[in-house]
């Protein structure tokens, strides 16, 4: 008997559980039944849809970099993340990272050094040698920069030139100045000079043509103007045992050392 009523509550025990199995495969089969059939009305409103290509990683990623410069483009380099920016100033913002890395492999574009400044003022224009010389942009920028910084931000360089346009454009206001000045610099680019190239005079020419070298100079050159080497800067001491100018030299060995083949001995 006892053994009869564990096995019943046993079997009593287990119902539940596959009721509660039957249930929750019911409400999955359910809640697949309702998505497919969003996607069934998905893909009616938009055919294409599942025709369009995936893009690969690499322009994604590409698209992601050309974001992300864009917006630090549009923003100021300091304190003003996300800040609109004026086109004029982004474009004075592009010169000034133009000229800031110049010269510098491990330039980040976000600071100038004072020699990249000097030609920046000397490249576009703004020392003119009678309102602005190489002095007084030096003075300016030793006034902007911080004292414990070799370097001066955007917006320090911003300041530097409404100094320079105060002085440049006396008879103009403050903000016009300024306007001016930024309009020398927008979309500039360093100026890159080319190679110096050998000037040809009858002064080099003399001292670079070895057939007119005299004395010592002259034994360092064969007749064809090709350098001796060490024979031509060292006297070389001739131990072979012939007089100079013995035209016969070598065939005493080549008549001693003459083959026999044939001959009797």
């Amino acid at each position: 008997m006892g053994t009869a009523e564990s096995t019943k509550r046993k079997q009593k025990s287990a119902n539940p559980s596959t009721a509660q199995k039957e249930t929750y495969s019911s409400t999955s089969m359910a809640d697949q039944k309702v998505n497919l059939d969003d996607f069934k009305v998905q893909t009616a409103k938009h055919p294409n849809m599942g025709s369009a290509p995936l893009r690969p990683h690499s322009e994604q990623s590409k698209d992601r970099l050309s974001k992300r410069l864009s917006t630090e483009s549009n923003g100021t380099s300091e304190g003003g993340a996300g800040s609109s920016t004026p086109v004029e100033v982004t474009a004075l913002e592009e010169s000034f990272r133009r000229f800031a890395i110049h010269g510098d492999t491990r330039a980040t574009g976000k600071d100038m050094h004072g020699k990249n400044w000097s030609k920046l003022c000397k490249d576009c224009g703004v020392i003119d040698g009678k309102n602005i010389t190489l002095t007084d942009v030096d003075i300016v920028f030793s006034k902007v920069k911080k004292k414990s910084c070799r370097t001066i931000t955007y917006d320090e360089f911003k300041v530097a030139l409404g100094e320079l346009a105060r002085k440049k454009y006396k008879e103009k206001p403050g903000e016009e100045a300024e306007a001016e000045v930024f309009l020398l610099i927008e979309g500039k680019a360093p100026v890159i000079a080319g190679v110096t190239r050998a000037v040809a005079s009858p002064t080099v020419s003399r001292l670079t043509d070895p057939t007119k070298f005299t004395g010592s100079h002259k034994e360092r050159f064969d007749n064809t103007g090709r350098g001796k080497g060490k024979a031509g800067r060292v006297d070389m001491v001739d131990t072979s045992g012939y007089v100079s100018g013995y035209k016969h030299r070598g065939s005493y060995e080549k008549k001693v050392n003459k083959p026999t083949d044939g001959k009797p001995m």
